[in-house]
């Protein structure tokens, strides 16, 4: 950026020399993109004087075609080298450029067809200056050049036109013209085959045309096309266009020059290739571990490769590690020039000195860059260690190495003295073998067990009775102090352990104690909160809307659509006893009576043979049913073998609406969730597998879907007296009606709303169509795909139901009771908020009650607001003021 905004300046100022200098400087450390080149060429050529100046453009013009594949730099290329056709071979070098330019850019799909008609037309010029003037007989001479050089200009339509270019429909028309006997079969037969290749690559085109720079992603399927296509120039091509787009993209240039190394393998090419991709990408390593291995494939002299090595090492990599793998490539060249049948090389001594050097390198200059040299493992040492003692038989050399190694903080790693002993005991003796497994026995930490038995199995080979014992009482004592060590560390970590678990015990013990406080505090209300709140719905009967609850629309049986929570009976018996209770619910005496004259029976399984997975849950029961046991063990005894009944009472044994039902197989258990929703007294029961919570606190029972079903239709504000048949009656006629499920509160009581499924969407949609708004029974019903509303736990703010003549529930104090019975706001700003709209079922805003005075109000005198508006201090001190 500071090189382009100098060139900038200094261009705008017109400071030609420093101009110049900065270009060629830019040049030297980044491949200039096409902009540059061509503000630098044109720069050149306007200077340009005499037949020197000339030259100069010339090789500037070589350098600004290697960095990328440009159509544009090449064709002004062409265009320069034309206006020196007049010096000596002129003509021909002319002709060498654009033979250059098509290899490089003539298949370029969208812009190589410039190339080949610049070429055509500089053709068709000659031949107007080898014809003879009109009336006068052309020589035999000139004959043959005229004929030569229509020979070249229908060579060059051929060989157009078996190239796949956009609109080489006019080139196949053009050549048509002007070949007097006509277009020949066979380059009718090769314009075919481009065409076709054409119309496959107009998608990938198409794409690249209509896309955002950088393309990357449209190229990458381009290329992927052309590589299963298998046309290697093609593929060139492509990988060119690309790179010109996404220069500093490494993966692209790995996977280019992997392809050239691998398929086209053209030294020229290859190494070009190579050399771009480092200048573009100096901190990738791969690239120049690549381009040192094609230097050496092709053969090139060790001065260059040296060269190109040295310029890795300054690249500034990212990471230590990516050092340590330069080096490693720069060594395996090296090591593979050594001749070892000699005693002694020059290449070997280099080779040493790399090595030497190589160390000194990550100790110094890679360690103080990033505070590790980045071979941890010492693999250089141990590759120069294994290539004295392998090719140059010197293991004094080795063992030095190993030495070095060991002193590094390797040698409590087994895996390390076990290496240097294979070395030993393929190329030294058995002397130092046994030294190496003695001194790896005293210093691993790591596999000890390991090393131990390697020396036992060394000396059953290799050692006398007193080698054998000295073994065996080093092994020994290394075990049993490693055994120690690791009882002292268990032990340590069991004590922490135990206080950890502790810690949580306590936790989780105050936990439960303050659950069972706030439960015990609950459970006195929540029996009169039931009969209230039936009571409540059955003011309203059925010709009224509920409307805390028409307003949640899509919520199954009320509290259903949240998840239903569910208890096992551990810890249920041992909480505290409630509060006696206020009021009496329904049928409380009648218990009373019944339990007193007919005792409860024993339980007939203990608490420990009961299992949560043959149990069932069964909520919703009502608080008089009478002999719940009884009741449940007739209505279950269809599944399976009811092993025990347990309700659940009070403990002024009340019921409390629940229970559990013991079955001696599980399969029962899935009979008996098929009871779901059946009525039992004029409620619904709730059905559901025994979990405890405690142990699974995310259990959660929903069984009717939650998301968006486009094949299932949510119906609002039906009349409380419609049935099934009514509204299958309705639907059918709209399409095959699989299931319908009229949507009941708690106590059993339809809430006007229902879902019905339909074979496929069509039809779903088809009566979302003819069915919304339609009237039924003097009700204006609502027609939804069913998508209802998300379903969080926490979102618990749901505005309470209105009881009797009662205001809005207060919040709850810090022991459970109302903080005030009296509402200190003004009863004038007391109303409910709408929810905001939303496009799940249930949820849009409708008309919201107001209350007034701490009644509600018949539709007469309900204050409605369809949308919440935010007040001014001035609003409100009116309201104030009026009340």
């Amino acid at each position: 950026d500071s090189f382009f905004n100098l060139i900038k300046l200094l261009r705008q100022e017109g400071k030609l020399h420093r101009l110049r200098k900065a270009r060629q400087k830019m040049s030297e450390l980044f491949p200039l993109t096409e902009e540059i080149w061509l503000d630098w060429l044109k720069d050149e050529i306007r200077l340009t004087e005499d037949e020197s100046d000339r030259e100069k453009v010339y090789e500037l013009f070589e350098r600004a075609v290697k960095d990328y594949m440009c159509p544009e730099i090449w064709l002004e290329y062409v265009q320069y080298s034309i206006g020196g056709m007049g010096a000596q071979g002129g003509i021909e070098r002319v002709r060498s450029i654009f033979e250059r330019a098509l290899t490089a850019v003539g298949l370029h799909m969208t812009k190589g067809a410039s190339i080949w008609e610049a070429y055509r037309e500089f053709e068709i010029v000659i031949l107007s200056t080898v014809q003879p003037p009109p009336g006068s007989v052309a020589s035999k001479e000139q004959q043959e050049l005229l004929n030569a050089q229509l020979e070249r200009i229908h060579t060059l339509f051929r060989r157009q036109l078996a190239v796949p270019l956009m609109d080489m429909e006019g080139t196949y028309a053009e050549y048509s013209d002007w070949a007097d006997d006509g277009v020949p079969e066979t380059v009718t037969h090769q314009y075919r085959r481009a065409l076709q290749q054409l119309e496959k690559c107009k998608p990938f085109e198409e794409a690249l045309l209509v896309s955002e720079p950088p393309k990357l992603a449209e190229y990458q399927a381009y290329i992927d096309f052309e590589m299963k296509e298998g046309d290697p120039a093609r593929v060139q091509i492509i990988f060119e266009r690309a790179l010109a787009e996404n220069c500093l993209v490494p993966d692209l240039w790995i996977k280019y020059t992997m392809y050239l190394d691998r398929q086209l393998k053209i030294k020229d090419l290859v190494l070009s290739a190579h050399e771009r991709a480092v200048r573009n990408c100096p901190w990738t390593m791969g690239l120049w571990k690549s381009y040192l291995l094609a230097l050496e494939r092709h053969g090139a002299d060790h001065q260059t490769v040296t060269d190109v090595f040295e310029k890795a090492l300054n690249a500034g990599f990212i990471q230590a590690a990516d050092y340590v793998e330069i080096w490693q490539s720069n060594l395996d060249y090296l090591r593979r020039r050594v001749d070892f049948s000699k005693e002694w090389s020059r290449e070997l001594d280099e080779l040493r000195a790399a090595f030497a050097r190589s160390l000194d390198y990550l100790k110094e200059d890679v360690k103080e860059r990033f505070s590790e040299s980045g071979d941890l493992s010492c693999i250089i040492m141990q590759i120069w260690a294994r290539i004295e003692a392998l090719h140059c038989k010197n293991m004094q050399k080795a063992r030095e190495l190993w030495d070095s190694i060991m002193t590094k903080g390797n040698a409590k790693y087994a895996n390390m003295w076990l290496e240097y002993y294979n070395l030993e005991r393929s190329y030294g003796d058995a002397v130092h073998c046994r030294k190496a497994l003695h001194r790896a026995v005293q210093c691993t930490s790591d596999y000890p067990e390991h090393v131990c038995d390697v020396l036992l199995n060394f000396e059953r080979v290799e050692g006398s009775l007193e080698d054998w014992d000295a073994a065996v009482q080093k092994t020994e004592t290394k075990l049993n102090r490693v055994n120690e060590q690791r009882a002292r560390v268990a032990e340590k970590e069991a004590v922490l352990a135990r206080q950890e678990e502790e810690k949580a015990e306590h936790r989780r013990k105050a936990k439960a104690d303050k659950k069972a406080q706030k439960k015990s505090q609950k459970t006195d209300r929540a029996g009169d909160k039931r009969k209230a709140e039936d009571e409540y719905e059955e003011e309203w009967g059925e010709d009224e809307e509920l409307p805390s609850k028409r307003l949640r629309g899509e919520e199954d049986f009320g509290s259903t659509a949240k998840e239903e929570h569910m208890e096992t009976e551990s810890g249920l018996f041992s909480r505290r006893a409630p509060p006696p209770r206020k009021t009496e619910p329904p049928g409380f005496r009648k218990n009373q009576q019944g339990l007193s004259e007919a005792p409860r029976q024993p339980q007939d399984i203990s608490k420990e043979q009961r299992k949560d997975e043959e149990c069932v849950f069964v909520s919703n029961l009502p608080f008089n049913l009478e002999d719940p046991e009884g009741k449940m063990r007739t209505l279950f005894q269809g599944c399976g073998t009811v092993q025990q009944v347990r309700p659940i009472f009070t403990a002024k044994g009340v019921f409390k609406g629940y229970c559990y039902v013991q079955f001696e197989d599980r399969l029962a258990v899935s009979e008996a969730l098929k009871l779901d929703r059946q009525e039992v007294d004029g409620r619904p029961m709730f059905v559901s597998p025994c979990v405890d919570k405690n142990k699974n606190p995310d259990f959660k029972v929903f069984k009717y879907k939650t998301a968006m079903e486009k094949h299932k239709i949510f119906i609002s504000g039906l009349p409380y007296s419609c049935t099934k048949e009514t509204l299958e009656d309705l639907c059918k006629q709209h399409g095959t009606v699989k299931t319908i499920r009229l949507v009941t509160n708690r106590s059993g009581k339809p809430k006007g709303l229902a879902y019905v499924e339909y074979e496929n969407e069509a039809q779903a949609s088809q009566a979302v169509l003819k069915m919304d708004g339609t009237m039924l029974e003097n009700f204006t019903i609502s027609v939804a795909i069913s998508n209802p509303p998300s379903r969080k736990m926490e979102d618990k703010a749901a505005p309470s139901r209105i009881l009797g003549a009662a205001m809005l529930r207060q919040p709850q104090g810090a022991r459970g009771k109302g903080r005030t019975q009296i509402s200190l706001l003004p009863r004038s700003l007391y109303r409910q908020s709408a929810p905001d709209a939303k496009a799940e079922n249930g949820t849009v805003s409708a008309p919201h009650a107001t209350v007034t005075d701490g009644v509600h109000g018949g539709p007469g005198t309900a204050s409605l607001d369809t949308q919440t508006k935010s007040l001014s201090n001035e609003d409100f001190a009116k309201m104030l003021l009026k009340k």
